[in-house]
């Protein structure tokens, strides 16, 4: 790999109009004074789909309690984590990372940029309640498309079905940001070449026949033609990370294992001293980063407790959590930054055997039993189970009402196709039913537009089960909730009114 090529600054849109020329053409106006891939940080931050983060499930599904982290404060913590390394990486390690970058790459602005970008974007695609919203979506798509796709001759390929059959939310962000967010093109938010590439955690689709190390994948059947012009842009290809996307997957992992515990804490689903007795008990207590970490927080806990002699048991509960969370992150990105820098050579060649980079760190026992403790006493704790279940159903029966709308609107052209289809005739009775073309009415016209599309040429069923997903993963936790309930009582009415055939109400 080469850095010239990893940090292409470049973007697709531009490209029909660069053919003579190696780098796009920038803004020579006095207004304008960002790197190129810093204004992809600023188009992801004032994205409509980033502000939606607000009301999504980070891990606590419908929380009241303001202080627990939704999935943009995660964003944000993620982000933090990846631009401090980041600047790191550009100023304190550059010789050593960067070595000789040829004259116009400036690593001190687009390191942090670039790293801080995908840090924000990560999760943009992740659809209500968290990865209980994704087991629900393919739960659905399981149970409602495998029969169809059995019946369909003329797709070539059917494989591409696990796009629906293994939804998941990485995949869709690339789609978000590509494809989605249309103003007056197709080309999405219009990012650089070095933020799209890094922004693939899974480098691999859904379908593949070749063997990988990720179970995930990182795009979709309908974004794979732009995945391949990102991979020939960057000098990357199936199987093959971009080096900064090992950073950004660590960045989320430590912020999810020490900022999912202090919100196990904030919520009195476990004390700051189960955390530390946990942790004492881990491995036997014989590693020595957590017996730092341990300790360090405790000293420092001791001192405030001397100065602060009025403070409730509550307030040093969280008094104690802050200083755990500051004395964690700070040993987890040593850590990461530290291998990150010995294995610089193996994260750079395409046959790198890696999986992941804390697990190759002086950090994986920590973060391994930080995970641990969230996982036994966070998220399997009644109450959360509980959310999540209510959730998955909100979830799966406001799909089945949108697929009413979806699976009965046509183009002309899509109902000349199906005259001759084998869905024809199971599709007829769906078509102009009241609640469908409501329900279908009520997905986001952006959504609809490209679904609409002459130009898209996908098989008619996937690009309704795209559709599906599109609007499901776009919607935050309130929200889906009340477009449920508000189509609910439309829906019992029409089904009690025998408008719908008893299939089309299963």
């Amino acid at each position: 790999m080469q850095w010239s090529l990893l940090l292409n600054s470049k973007r697709r849109k531009d490209k029909p109009k660069q053919k003579d020329t190696a780098q796009p053409s920038q803004d020579t106006s006095s207004s304008e004074w960002r790197q190129e891939i810093e204004r992809d940080f600023d188009r992801l931050l004032f994205a409509a789909p980033t502000r939606r983060l607000a009301d999504k499930t980070q891990v606590y599904p419908l929380d009241r309690n303001d202080s627990v982290r939704t999935r943009l404060t995660h964003s944000h913590e993620v982000a933090n984590f990846a631009r401090g390394i980041g600047m790191r990486l550009a100023f304190g390690l550059k010789e050593s990372i960067f070595g000789n970058l040829p004259t116009g790459l400036c690593v001190e602005r687009d390191v942090p940029a670039l790293l801080a970008a995908i840090g924000l974007a990560h999760d943009l695609g992740n659809p209500p309640f968290g990865h209980q919203g994704e087991a629900a979506m393919r739960a659905w798509y399981k149970r409602h498309l495998k029969d169809d796709v059995e019946k369909i001759t003329e797709i070539s390929n059917p494989a591409i079905f696990e796009d629906f059959f293994k939804f998941d939310g990485n995949s869709q962000t690339f789609r978000l940001v590509t494809k989605l967010q249309i103003l007056n093109d197709t080309y999405g938010l219009n990012l650089t070449y070095a933020t799209l590439a890094a922004l693939i955690k899974y480098p691999r689709s859904s379908y593949t026949i070749l063997p990988g190390k990720w179970k995930k994948h990182g795009y979709f059947y309908s974004e794979a033609r732009v995945v391949e012009d990102v991979w020939n842009e960057t000098g990357l290809a199936e199987g093959v990370r971009h080096p900064f996307t090992w950073l950004m997957e660590a960045c989320d992992d430590i912020a999810y294992s020490v900022l999912d515990a202090e919100d196990t804490v904030k919520k009195g689903l476990a004390s700051y001293h189960d955390l530390i007795d946990h942790l004492k008990c881990w491995g036997g207590g014989e590693d020595a980063l957590i017996n730092e970490v341990v300790e360090q927080t405790e000293k420092k806990n001791s001192e405030y407790k001397e100065q602060q002699r009025e403070l409730t048991p509550a307030e040093i509960n969280d008094m104690n959590m802050q200083m755990f969370r500051v004395k964690s992150t700070i040993a987890l990105v040593n850590s990461v930054v530290e291998s990150f820098t010995q294995r610089i050579d193996e994260l750079m060649s395409h046959a790198c055997s890696m999986t992941d980079l804390i697990n190759e760190s002086r950090a994986k026992a920590l973060c391994e039993a930080l995970k641990d403790f969230d996982r036994t006493r966070g998220y399997r704790h009644p109450s959360v189970l509980k959310l999540e279940l209510e959730g998955s159903n909100y979830i799966q029966s406001l799909m089945d009402m949108l697929w009413v709308g979806i699976h009965g609107h046509k183009t002309k052209r899509e109902r000349k196709e199906e005259e001759r289809s084998a869905l024809g005739s199971r599709n007829e009775y769906l078509s102009d039913t009241p609640f469908g073309r409501y329900a279908y009415g009520r997905i986001s016209e952006n959504y609809r537009r490209i679904f609409e599309d002459e130009k898209n040429r996908l098989p008619v069923l996937y690009k309704e089960a795209q559709l599906l997903s599109d609007a499901i993963s776009g919607m935050t936790d309130n929200y889906l909730i009340r477009l449920h309930d508000e189509l609910k009582s439309l829906y019992e009415y029409e089904r009690s009114q025998n408008a719908l055939c008893p299939q089309a109400a299963r």
